[in-house]
């Protein structure tokens, strides 16, 4: 396994990618993020980890420069779960979710690719009933880890 990449962040703001020996930008760093590099950022001065600013950063450009991800309510709850009890909660569930939905994807892509000679219709519901049940329960531990009562089911959806 390759070692982590360092990337120097200098007062001046420009960052410094040690591994390259160059300056870089932020779009150089959602690259490195893209192609699952291990990286880390450091104030250069301090050498203090300042990777997840720097990530912030990233997400809030992507934000700025197209179809954004966050709605402004999505922003509104985020915020609220700062300093809430269930905030370790919500972060923890947060990652699980993404965790899951980043899998979901991948194996909806390989699926995809295996089934060219299936329906791809009945492939499809297939997946999207695995996916809602994996949804379900994680949200039924959620509320129970959160010690809240999840909600009742309708008598159509038993």
């Amino acid at each position: 396994m390759s070692e982590q990449r360092v990337i120097k962040k200098y007062p001046n703001r420009r960052l410094y990618d040690t591994t390259l020996s160059k300056y870089i930008r932020l779009d150089d760093i959602r690259k490195l993020v893209l192609d699952n590099v291990d990286f880390v950022v450091r104030d250069a001065k301090t050498d203090e980890d300042i990777t997840r600013s720097i990530l912030l950063q990233v997400i809030l450009e992507q934000e700025e420069g197209g179809e954004p991800i966050f709605t402004t309510d999505v922003l509104s709850r985020l915020i609220r779960f700062y300093g809430n009890t269930v905030q370790d909660l919500a972060s923890d569930f947060l990652a699980r979710s993404l965790e899951m939905f980043a899998d979901q994807q991948e194996r909806f892509t390989r699926q995809l690719s295996e089934s060219v000679s299936k329906d791809p219709l009945s492939t499809l519901s297939e997946l999207t009933q695995r996916n809602l049940k994996l949804w379900q329960d994680m949200q039924l531990g959620f509320f129970k880890a959160a010690g809240v009562k999840p909600p009742e089911k309708d008598k159509d959806e038993k």
